[in-house]
C-alpha cells in the first residue's frame, strides 16, 4: 500500500473508531512502524484533517461533506473542461465510473480538488498510457463530487448543465 492510500486508510479508521485509536494499534494495523504512524499522522494534518492526540490515543473530527453523483456525457477533448468546472465552484471529483454492458460498473477513484490535480491527471492521460474510462461507454460517465454544502453542488450542477455536460437519459 503506498504511503498516499495509507494515510486515506487511516484517516477511516480513526474516523470510524468508537473511541480513541492509539498509534501503536495503527502501527499493526498498517504494518509500519509507530515512526511511520506519527509521520502519516502529522502528513494529514498538515492536508487540514483534525485528527486530535489525547493520552489514549488519535481521534478524528471529519468535515462535514456532501456528495452527488452527476451523470454526464462529452467527448475527450472537453475533460479539461469539465474537471476544472467542478473544482473551480468547490467540488472535489471523488472518482469516475461507467456502467458497462458486459463488465457492470467500472470504478477509478480520482480524488480531483484542484487545477493541479486536473492538469495532472489530463498529462497522465495524454502520455498515451491509458485512455479516459468514458471511452467504453461513448463518453458517457459518472462522477461521485463532494462538496461543503449542498448549494456548492447546486451551483456546479446549475453550470454543468449550462456547459451542456448533463446526460440527459441514462445509457
Amino acid at each position: 500500500m503506498r504511503g498516499e492510500e495509507r494515510r486515506k486508510e487511516i484517516l477511516r479508521y480513526i474516523d470510524r473508531s468508537p473511541g480513541p485509536v492509539s498509534g501503536t494499534k495503527l502501527a499493526e494495523q498498517f504494518h509500519v512502524s509507530r515512526q511511520v504512524i506519527v509521520q502519516d499522522i502529522a502528513l494529514l494534518r498538515a492536508e487540514g484533517a483534525e485528527i486530535f492526540s489525547t493520552n489514549r490515543g488519535y481521534i478524528c473530527k471529519m468535515p462535514s461533506l456532501v456528495s452527488r453523483v452527476y451523470y454526464v456525457h462529452h467527448d475527450d477533448s472537453r475533460i479539461r473542461e469539465e474537471m476544472n468546472l467542478i473544482v473551480d465552484n468547490g467540488g472535489k471529483i471523488e472518482d469516475v465510473f461507467v456502467h458497462h454492458e458486459v463488465y457492470g460498473e467500472l470504478r477509478a477513484e480520482l480524488a480531483v480538488d484542484s487545477r493541479k490535480k486536473v492538469a495532472d491527471f489530463i498529462r497522465e492521460i495524454e502520455s498515451g498510457k491509458s485512455s479516459p474510462l468514458n471511452t467504453i461507454t461513448s463518453g458517457y460517465h459518472y462522477h461521485t463530487v463532494t462538496a461543503e454544502s449542498a448549494e456548492i453542488l447546486d451551483s456546479i450542477e446549475e453550470e454543468l448543465k449550462e456547459k451542456g455536460f448533463l446526460a440527459r437519459d441514462r445509457i
